[in-house]
């Protein structure tokens, strides 16, 4: 039997059961003002979108960096509903587990009464409608960085079941959330792991290529091994030439010409692209760094060694086009290399240790033209070259059409997980 509906009166509420009532935030919810002057910690915490309150050392390399005049910074405590002013409408917010010092910017929150359930109104702050009807009270130019004074929140409309029913809601949401968020968990490792596959089976392919039976030789590259006897090994400095990208201020982006970025050439493995960004360059400029089919670009700088040396194959010339200035081109002298088996070959793990045995990695891994030019190739004839790139390309559509079904599955139980959570909040779900 439905349970009978009222009106909430509350646009983002809508319905909800008759005997809910709605309230302000601020007769719900208190905001937490201790302050860390004088330093009472300096366990510091962070806020992120997709894994809630952490410490600050599991954070990594991502986002503001942490002061080290700690006065200035706010106490968190275990079981506060944490959320940053700025980020609050795209879902910066979450429970704490610990007791720490947070950034300035965050607001903590707790019940008022003892026998509210902090989890339910965690809940409400992670539903996509309610973070949108948020919108409306936050100041800043873009969206994602809003100011949402903490007079303005106090005034949002929130549901109100009895504690009884707030806790029945946040017990089921728990157990639900974490089967879901266990499936999300399992289908972005399967992901990765396809990922891995795909790159080993590349490396592999241009490797030892298409025969499992044909008759193998050193190829006189210790981390390369054994190669088909009729395949060759040359060094990149025989094969064509090298240069660095072109170097502008910022000032000559955003109109203009065609221009091929570090962005480009790390996250994809052939261009042309569209939506490549654009450059204000000359007619010498467009000379001297054209972007032809045929040309391969390394990314040359990078924090880690894993990330440097990304490569991507032109296959087809863009007009007018120039390349970026932490990019470095090879353009091949000589028709030895198919372009559609170099896409495949300099995008392979074999520089990955290439590139860890001959960098001298100190604080950012960088690579030199000099170091490129002594790049093993491994050039099979020009009919296996095609061979291995039309396999490739076969593999690698099948590969990439599982990882794009897995990611729309993550999109649509993200979805259905916060309609689940909106719908228990609002009691439009009953919880049994």
């Amino acid at each position: 039997m439905n349970r009978e509906m009222k009106d909430s009166g509350v646009e983002w509420i809508g319905e909800i059961p008759t005997d809910w009532k709605t309230k302000n935030l601020k007769s719900i919810l208190a905001e937490r003002k201790e302050t860390n002057n004088p330093v009472k910690t300096d366990f510091i915490l962070s806020l992120t979108n997709d894994r809630g309150v952490i410490p600050y050392t599991e954070k990594g390399d991502v986002g503001n960096k942490s002061k080290d005049d700690l006065t200035g910074y706010k106490l968190a405590q275990p079981n506060d509903i944490v959320l940053n002013s700025m980020n609050v409408v795209i879902g910066s917010v979450g429970l704490s587990k610990y007791y720490g010092a947070v950034s300035p910017v965050y607001y903590m929150l707790y019940p008022r009464k003892k026998e509210d359930s902090v989890e339910y109104f965690n809940n409400i702050f992670q539903t996509k409608v309610f973070q949108n009807n948020l919108r409306g009270y936050g100041n800043g130019i873009m969206e994602i960085r809003m100011r949402i004074q903490m007079i303005k929140l106090n005034t949002v409309m929130l549901p109100y079941p009895s504690p009884q029913e707030q806790q029945k809601t946040a017990d089921y949401l728990e157990k639900k959330v974490s089967e879901i968020d266990n499936i999300i968990n399992q289908t972005t490792l399967s992901i990765e792991e396809y990922k891995k596959y795909k790159q080993s089976l590349i490396t592999e392919t241009v490797t030892k290529g298409l025969n499992s039976d044909v008759e193998m030789k050193d190829s006189g590259v210790e981390y390369i091994g054994e190669i088909p006897k009729d395949w060759n090994v040359k060094r990149l400095r025989y094969l064509g030439t090298l240069q660095n990208g072109i170097s502008k201020s910022s000032d000559y982006f955003g109109f203009g010409y065609p221009f091929v970025s570090y962005s480009d050439v790390s996250k994809n493995i052939e261009l042309p692209l569209n939506g490549s960004g654009l450059i204000n360059s000359n007619d010498t400029d467009r000379k001297n760094y054209s972007v032809k089919q045929g040309d391969v670009f390394f990314t040359r700088t990078s924090e880690t060694i894993e990330e440097v040396g990304f490569a991507s194959t032109c296959l087809k010339t863009i007009e007018n086009a120039v390349f970026a200035g932490f990019v470095i081109r090879f353009r091949p002298s000589t028709s030895e290399l198919n372009e559609n088996y170099s896409k495949y070959y300099f995008r392979s793990e074999l520089h990955r240790r290439f590139f860890v045995k001959e960098m001298n990695l100190v604080t950012r891994a960088s690579l030199s033209q000099e170091l490129l030019k002594k790049l093993p190739v491994i050039i099979p004839s020009k009919d296996e070259q095609q061979q291995i790139a039309d396999y490739l390309d076969k593999k690698c559509f099948e590969i990439d059409n599982i990882i794009t079904q897995k990611e729309q599955l993550i999109t649509e139980i993200e979805t259905y997980k916060k309609s689940l959570i909106y719908e228990c909040v609002t009691g439009k779900r009953e919880v049994k």
